[in-house]
């Protein structure tokens, strides 16, 4: 880090950053990813919360709604 630039660090931006590059240079990008799953472990029931959220998505549904959108453009 260059100590002649201003850093803001109210930005959670700039300090997320600046704190993943410093690990990924510590630690290489697998050794990164393996210290942030140690402090993000989530919260709820991903697998229970899919099921429910989509119940009534069928692929012909996807595919409907993706030549919606292309028709639109």
């Amino acid at each position: 880090m260059n100590g002649s630039i201003a850093i803001d660090f109210r930005n959670p931006k700039i300090i997320r950053k600046m704190g993943i590059d410093a690990l990924t240079k510590e630690l290489g990008p697998v050794g990164m990813a393996y210290f942030i799953q140690q402090y993000d472990r989530g919260e709820g029931d991903y697998t229970a919360e899919r099921e429910e959220l989509l119940a009534d998505v069928t692929m012909e549904s996807l595919m409907d709604e993706l030549k919606a959108i292309r028709q639109r453009k």
